[in-house]
C-alpha cells in the first residue's frame, strides 16, 4: 500500500491569491489544456496544471519553492486557450509575487512592498531621509533651492548621497543573499532534487545566455511582441547601472569631481593634453547614459501599451505589476527631465524633479529584493537549478 500525502488546505492563502489577482483559479477543472499548449513547460511533470491545483489547495510552502513557477514567462498562451477562463498565466504571475514575499528577509518587507496600497508607507522612508539631509544643509543658512547655475551637488551634496546609497546597497545585498538562500534550500527539497551539483557553472552560463537573448520569449504565441519591450528595459537598466558605476569610478578611483572636465589638469594629462579627446570621451559617457535612459523609458512605455492592448482574450494585470510599471516610468521620466531642466537653467523645477528622482532611485534599490525586479534574480536561480536537475528544456 503506497504512502499517502495529507494536504491541509490553507484557505487564507487561497483568499490572498484571489485578492492579489488570481481570482479565477477556482474555475480550473484540471483539463490540462494549459500544459499542452505551453511551449516552455518540461515534458516530465509539466506546468501550469499542477500549480493551478496546488494554488486551489493553498499549498503555500510548496509553491514558494516551486522552480516551475519561474520557468513560466507569462506568455499567456495558456490563458488564451483555457476553455474555462481560469487565466493560468495570471495565477502564475501572482504565485511569483507570493514566492518573493514568502522567501523575503525580513519577511514583513515583502508584505509592505508587495502591497500596492502601502506605497505611501514605502515612499515615506526616502522622503523623510532625503528631506532630513536637505534640512541639515538649510540649517547652515543655505536656501532650499541654491542660487546661480543649476548644480545638483549644491542642492543635495554627493557626500550625503553616497553614504546613503552605499549603506542601502550593502543591506540590500545581505537581504538578497538570505532570501535567495531560503529559495534555493526550498528548491532542493523538491521531488526532482539535484542529482549533479557539478553542473552549476555550465547551467548558469546557459541561463544567462537564455535571459540576455530572450530565447524563451520567441516561443510565445499570444505575447511575442513583448520581446522587444523587455529587451529595451533590461539593456536600458544595465546601461544605467554601468553609467552610475562609471561615474563612481571617476570620483573615487580617478578623483575626478567633474567627469572629463576641460580645465582639470589631471584629466587633460590622461588624454595627452587634448581638450578635443576629453570632450569626445565626455560625449561618449553622456550619450551612453542618455541612450540607456531612453531605452529604459521606451521599453516601459511598450510594456504598458502591451498590457492595455486587446489580445483577443481576457488577462488581468495585477496592481503589483502596475505599481512596478509606474515606478519604472516615473524613474525614467524624472531622470531625463532633471537633465533637461538643468541644461535649461530652470532651477526650481530642476531641483524639485531631481528630489523626486532620488526618492524613486532609492525605492528601486532599497526594495529590490521585494519588488518585481527581484524576479530577475529568482528566475535566474530557478532556471539554473532546473537545468542542473534536467527540468528545463535545454
Amino acid at each position: 500500500m503506497g504512502d499517502g500525502t495529507v494536504v491541509t488546505p490553507d484557505v487564507g492563502f487561497v483568499r490572498s491569491l484571489q485578492e492579489a489577482g488570481a481570482d479565477t483559479l477556482k474555475k480550473c477543472y484540471q483539463c490540462a489544456t494549459c500544459s499542452v499548449v505551453c511551449e516552455l513547460t518540461p515534458k516530465d511533470n509539466p506546468f501550469p496544471r499542477k500549480e493551478m491545483l496546488m494554488a486551489q489547495w493553498g499549498m503555500k510552502k510548496a509553491l514558494a519553492s516551486d522552480p516551475d513557477v519561474w520557468l513560466c514567462h507569462n506568455c499567456n498562451d495558456c490563458t488564451k486557450y483555457c476553455p474555462r477562463g481560469a487565466r493560468p498565466g495570471d495565477v502564475l504571475s501572482v504565485l511569483r509575487k507570493s514566492a518573493v514575499a514568502e522567501n523575503a528577509f525580513p519577511r514583513f518587507m515583502g508584505t509592505i512592498v508587495g502591497n500596492p496600497s502601502l506605497i505611501l508607507l514605502a515612499l515615506a522612508l526616502p522622503i523623510l531621509l532625503f528631506g532630513a539631509f536637505i534640512g541639515v544643509r538649510m540649517s547652515s543658512g543655505q536656501p532650499l533651492f541654491p542660487e546661480g547655475q543649476v548644480v545638483f551637488d549644491k542642492f543635495f551634496p554627493i557626500h550625503y548621497i553616497d553614504p546613503i546609497f552605499i549603506t542601502t546597497t550593502t543591506l540590500v545585498m545581505l537581504s538578497f543573499v538570505i532570501s535567495v538562500s531560503r529559495f534555493w534550500n526550498g528548491l532542493n527539497t523538491q521531488p526532482y532534487k539535484l542529482l549533479a551539483y557539478g553542473r552549476f557553472l555550465p547551467s548558469f552560463i546557459a541561463t544567462i545566455k537564455e535571459i540576455v537573448f530572450h530565447n524563451k520569449f520567441q516561443k510565445c504565441d499570444a505575447n511575442k511582441e513583448r520581446t522587444t519591450a523587455h529587451r529595451l528595459v533590461m539593456f536600458g537598466f544595465i546601461g544605467l547601472f554601468i553609467t552610475t558605476n562609471w561615474a563612481v569610478f571617476h570620483m573615487y578611483v580617478l578623483g575626478w569631481r567633474s567627469p572629463y572636465s576641460l580645465t582639470d589638469p589631471n584629466i587633460l594629462a590622461l588624454f595627452g593634453g587634448s581638450k578635443e579627446l576629453v570632450f569626445l570621451a565626455y560625449l561618449v559617457f553622456k550619450t551612453f547614459g542618455n541612450l540607456s535612459a531612453i531605452a529604459f523609458l521606451l521599453g516601459g512605455i511598450m510594456i504598458v501599451s502591451s498590457r492595455l492592448k486587446d489580445k483577443g482574450f481576457v488577462s488581468k494585470t495585477s496592481s503589483f505589476d502596475w505599481l512596478f510599471a509606474s515606478v519604472m516610468l516615473i524613474l525614467a521620466v524624472t531622470g531625463l527631465l532633471s537633465e533637461l531642466l538643468r541644461v535649461a537653467g530652470l532651477a526650481v523645477p530642476a531641483y524639485t524633479i531631481y528630489f523626486i528622482h532620488l526618492i524613486f532611485v532609492f525605492y528601486i534599490i532599497a526594495y529590490l529584493p521585494y519588488s518585481k525586479l527581484a524576479h530577475l534574480v529568482y528566475r535566474t536561480v530557478a532556471i539554473t537549478y532546473s537545468k542542473m536537475a534536467n527540468r528545463d528544456i535545454m
